[in-house]
């Protein structure tokens, strides 16, 4: 990365590919924004950088790469691929990490590198890095360049759907569970399939995830 480039991602402040960090925290929270990036469509983690886009430069910089490698290594399940390197920018040293989209998704946060109950997922929401709900990692497991293709038979209560995103745009798990009254399970294979023979698509959001006709 050149420094203009950097300066230009410090200008455009926190969004969906961009996490500034002040200084390196615990290695659980800086896992949770790789695996968000690397689970979505990959970002830059500056750290060194305040939130208000103040450049206030880093303490250690071995120490703190070594504390990053941790995070991606032991509490990032699967592995996260990064890349970090060090630039100078207004007399200080920043840290830049950047996470590729991963061809291995779900990433699963390990929380002190330990499994320690259900497995979390986190995603990249606008500027902030949420939990992934369970149709969205679904979908991720689904739509990995390794998984079978789907095929997909559109029923009566599929085709009723379709009919009704046609007309109001937009539908929850839970307005599909109390239009057809099934399970929740039921109702988020339905969504899931659909999704991935890309009929429909997911729309994440920091409340409640939905879903539109794709196209």
């Amino acid at each position: 990365m050149t420094l203009y480039e950097l300066n230009e991602i410090i200008e455009n402040g926190e969004n969906e590919r961009t996490e500034f960090k002040r200084h390196f925290t615990e290695c659980d929270k800086i896992a949770r924004e790789m695996i968000a990036f690397a689970n979505t469509k990959g970002g830059v983690i500056l750290f060194g950088v305040d939130d208000d886009r103040r450049v206030v430069g880093i303490e250690s910089e071995k120490s703190e790469i070594e504390y990053i490698d941790l995070a991606a290594r032991f509490y990032c399940e699967p592995e996260v691929k990064y890349n970090a390197e060090v630039l100078h920018i207004y007399r200080k040293d920043v840290i830049v990490v950047t996470v590729p989209e991963s061809n291995n998704k779900p990433h699963f946060l390990l929380e002190n590198g330990k499994r320690n109950g259900p497995e979390k997922a986190f995603i990249r929401v606008k500027d902030k890095s949420v939990t992934a709900s369970r149709e969205t990692v679904k979908v991720l497991q689904k739509l990995r360049p390794d998984s079978p293709p789907q095929i997909i038979h559109l029923g009566e209560k599929e085709k009723s759907l379709l009919q009704y995103l046609s007309v109001n745009e937009r539908i929850t798990l839970k307005e599909l569970k109390a239009m057809f009254n099934i399970s929740n399970r039921r109702a988020s294979r339905m969504l899931v399939n659909l999704v991935r023979a890309d009929i429909i698509r997911l729309h994440n959001n920091e409340k409640e995830d939905y879903y539109t006709l794709n196209g």
